[in-house]
């Protein structure tokens, strides 16, 4: 493809670590020969954010390069401002997340900021990709796999419609041919909270780690980054537990005991 062609795609990306983080700059680096790049963070760190959205204050952006834009607000937000307001004249032809910081396998999703970005870009009908880097070194390799992906797609569109989550173990060498589509695994409970006295006596709080893995067996997120592989995996937003509703429904009406 003649690098003309390819200036005339657009990529939105977006992550929770914050727009100075190295994550999201080697993405953009690596993203920025065979597109467009438009960069929409928050301004500061808002891992674990979710899918929060900003309700009760109007948000700040500030475009602090160009192409690149600040915003006082959550992962979501984000994206929701890029595709309603900055290019909702010119929508990009896939929204990418990250690279984060750390892991986003199994229960993770539910929390990750870098995922509901993601997210927020299915929501409003445009193709989306997580990515994660299992660690905080090689960034590089990490970009470098987010870009051959992102130009798998850009060729021949992914096939599922779904939002991707991709996990990348922190090796600095890594193929396509490393690559392992999985389901999500499952953790243990979180580990109790952690209680301190803040330095005038009052007691304070901190989330205690993330719980063990407890399905990480064959086929799942987990397993596949053990091996060393990536891990692609399709996420729905239905969260409808289908194979419920005649149970509920008999359970309504009474008639099962």
């Amino acid at each position: 493809m003649a690098m003309d062609k390819q200036k005339t795609l657009k990529i939105l990306i977006s992550n929770d670590d914050g727009v100075h983080a190295q994550g999201i700059r080697a993405l953009g680096k690596a993203l920025s020969d065979i597109a467009q790049v438009t960069i929409v963070a928050p301004d500061r760190n808002r891992s674990g954010a979710s899918n929060s959205l900003t309700l009760e204050q109007a948000l700040r952006v500030s475009e602090i390069e160009p192409n690149v834009y600040s915003v006082q607000g959550t992962p979501t937000d984000c994206v929701h401002f890029a595709l309603n307001e900055l290019m909702k004249d010119d929508l990009p032809d896939i929204v990418v997340s990250g690279i984060n910081h750390g892991a986003n396998l199994g229960d993770d999703v539910l929390y990750s900021g870098t995922v509901a970005a993601a997210m927020e870009g299915h929501f409003l009908g445009v193709q989306s990709i997580a990515f994660s880097l299992v660690g905080n070194q090689n960034f590089d390799t990490a970009a470098m796999i987010a870009r051959q992906l992102v130009e798998r797609h850009l060729s021949h569109r992914i096939p599922t419609n779904r939002l991707l989550n991709i996990n990348i173990p922190d090796k600095t060498e890594l193929s396509l041919d490393d690559i392992e589509v999985t389901r999500l695994g499952a953790r243990h409970h979180a580990e109790n909270m952690i209680k301190q006295l803040d330095p005038r006596g009052h007691e304070i709080y901190w989330l205690g780690p993330p719980g063990k893995e407890q399905d990480a067996g064959a086929g799942t997120d987990f397993y596949a980054i053990e091996q060393g592989n990536i891990s692609i995996t399709p996420l729905q937003v239905d969260l409808t537990a289908h194979e419920s509703i005649g149970a509920m429904e008999r359970w309504i009406s009474g008639s099962e005991k």
